[in-house]
């Protein structure tokens, strides 16, 4: 089964956790590849996903639309005097479902960034219509976060399977330790991982249940 791996915010960790998770999947024998439909500034998450699928890959199987303006899709699309076309998006989806076992998809920033004129990112979502893990950030805020995303998710019709929670510094405050408690039980839906601040694998049957 294929799935989208989306986040609360922007760096908060989806290509990290993305890429943790094909590398274990890639240890487990599972065929599994990342696919970053579109990047924004640089291709250094494109990079990283296929370093952790399959390096033979070229960046345009990866990532089929970079834009060079580091800021929402939408902007940096009409910055460079283009559009961009969900087509070709979901075309890149289906080239990578038909060669490999599995497809994680990683989102762009947010679940509702603007994409292209009138169309979100969570429209995207929608027509691939995959279940969902979310990435969380475990900082001050991030429950708040997590709590609108979880509904605008479920408000869209899609299943979120569940959360990474993913610490982005060393040191552990009081949102840190009790942010956890709290999205479980405010969001409903299970934290599946918890990652510490630098850790450099993660448990992939945790998260989809692969054996």
């Amino acid at each position: 089964m294929n799935y989208l791996i989306t986040g609360t915010d922007t760096e908060i960790g989806k290509t990290y956790v993305t890429s943790l998770l094909l590398k274990d999947l890639r240890c487990r024998g599972v065929q599994a590849v990342g696919y970053k439909p579109v990047a924004c500034g640089d291709r250094q998450d494109p990079r990283a996903l296929r370093d952790a699928s399959d390096p033979a890959m070229s960046l345009e199987e990866i990532n089929p639309v970079y834009l060079r303006t580091p800021t929402a899709p939408h902007v940096a699309a009409a910055f460079e005097k283009t559009v961009i076309d969900p087509e070709i998006l979901l075309a890149g989806y289906r080239n990578l479902d038909s060669k490999y076992e599995m497809v994680l998809v990683e989102g762009v920033g947010g679940w509702e960034v603007p994409m292209a004129p009138g169309m979100l990112f969570s429209d995207f979502a929608c027509m691939l219509g995959l279940p969902v893990i979310l990435v969380v950030g475990n900082k001050l805020g991030a429950v708040n976060h997590a709590i609108l995303t979880t509904n605008a998710i479920r408000a869209r019709g899609l299943e979120c399977r569940g959360i990474v929670l993913n610490h982005l510094q060393e040191e552990w405050d009081t949102a840190a330790l009790t942010n956890k408690a709290l999205l479980q039980e405010f969001t409903g839906l299970p934290v599946l991982e918890e990652l510490i601040y630098g850790q450099d694998s993660l448990d992939s049957s945790a998260v989809f249940g692969v054996e």
